[in-house]
């Protein structure tokens, strides 16, 4: 009696919840909802996934949809690693650093304090099990290399960040196999974010319909991952799939919403074209991709550039000279006209003192001679006299 008053007062509450309050049908979002509810005690959580402002508030009509520009918010690197550990519902804000969660915690630790020691940019992101990607607690996928080892344990972390990440071999105490196909990782920490926590479900159902009814179910993988940074841009996506070159490259989507899944499908895995209007970067060379999304493209400045003019005044293809700059912003540099002119002032001082001194000399000699023509004629009348 007990078990069936419990399952009708259940059945009641789905039933008041889809009629009542959303006035839809419950969805698959509202049922993970009702599950984390019941396992954690949180039954808020129920009327706020099924709430329509929801979609308003975090998910893909909220205001701050498209008002960014996303080229180069990527995060800078050349290795992603990805940890599989239980489910996106169960993850901790921060999943990496929780006490609750030690294999998270410890991989995050070997991996900052070896960092001086690993060569190859590595980020660290947590994903989540999914028996459709045939992996389990502890599984770790690498790209670009495209590797998988299995069931990393507590014990096993520092060996492993040694053998694999810092000297570059394979890992002593496992068995490294090969990924194949492409890899879709959507953000759907939403202990972390509501955003991605509302965005996020829905976009791996709509990945997961889409891949089936393509036929893509051997050869494209989608799961949830943890914060990847940028919240404000859900949904969130990265995907792993070889470019036109055959090389494995990682994109970084945002603003990605239900009617983009065909595209990305379509054209990004399928045809390697990068989505320009929702792209974000890329694991890796970032400035070969930018090339091909000018309208977004961050100007590359010269040194030349951030070099700052003097008070105004620029560089003069005419007279030759260039400004510098000094300390305290005080110019080490003078304007070439201002010297010309100078130059000019003293030559006309220098020809005025000759000038001058040529004139003295003239009237100094004609005194003296008259000075001596006088002496003549008095002595000439002298000699008269006598």
């Amino acid at each position: 009696m007990l078990f069936k008053h419990s399952l009708s007062s259940i059945t009641f509450f789905l039933h008041f919840s889809s009629t009542k309050i959303s006035q839809k049908p419950f969805t698959l979002l509202s049922a993970r909802a009702l599950t984390h509810s019941m396992a954690t005690g949180t039954p808020e959580n129920i009327s706020t996934a099924a709430d329509d402002g929801d979609d308003v508030k975090f998910g893909f009509k909220r205001s701050e949809m498209y008002e960014s520009k996303l080229a180069g918010t990527a995060t800078s690197y050349d290795r992603h690693l990805f940890l599989c550990y239980k489910s996106h519902d169960t993850w901790p804000p921060r999943v990496e650093s929780s006490d609750t969660d030690l294999l998270p915690k410890l991989l995050s630790n070997a991996l900052k304090a070896r960092k001086d020691d690993i060569k190859i940019k590595t980020l660290l992101t947590v994903c989540e099990v999914r028996d459709d990607m045939e992996v389990s607690d502890g599984d770790i996928l690498i790209f670009p290399e495209m590797i998988k080892y299995r069931d990393l344990k507590e014990s096993d972390v520092d060996a492993f960040v040694d053998d694999v990440l810092v000297n570059g071999n394979p890992w002593s105490s496992g068995l490294q196999e090969s990924l194949s196909g492409s890899y879709v990782f959507v953000c759907a920490h939403n202990n972390r974010d509501r955003r991605c926590g509302v965005c996020g479900p829905i976009l791996i159902e709509e990945f997961s319909k889409a891949i089936e009814s393509k036929g893509l179910k051997d050869k494209v993988h989608v799961t949830a991952c943890s914060h990847i940074g940028g919240h404000k841009y859900a949904g969130n996506v990265i995907i792993f799939s070889s470019g036109k070159d055959g090389e494995i490259v990682g994109h970084w989507y945002g603003y990605v919403t239900p009617n983009d899944v065909p595209v990305l499908l379509d054209e990004h895995i399928g045809e390697g074209k990068v989505i320009e209007r929702l792209w974000r970067g890329q694991m890796g060379q970032y400035e070969k991709v930018t090339d091909k999304v000018d309208e977004q493209k961050v100007p590359e400045v010269t040194n030349e550039e951030k070099k700052p003019l003097e008070n105004g005044t620029q560089e003069s293809n005419v007279t030759g000279f260039s400004c510098c700059q000094g300390d305290a912003g005080v110019s080490c540099c003078r304007d070439a006209s201002a010297e010309q002119k100078e130059n000019k002032k003293g030559q006309g001082r220098v020809s005025n003192w000759f000038g001058k001194w040529e004139q003295r000399e003239v009237l100094t000699a004609v005194g003296v001679v008259g000075a001596v023509a006088v002496v003549a004629v008095a002595y000439g009348f002298y000699k008269k006299s006598r």
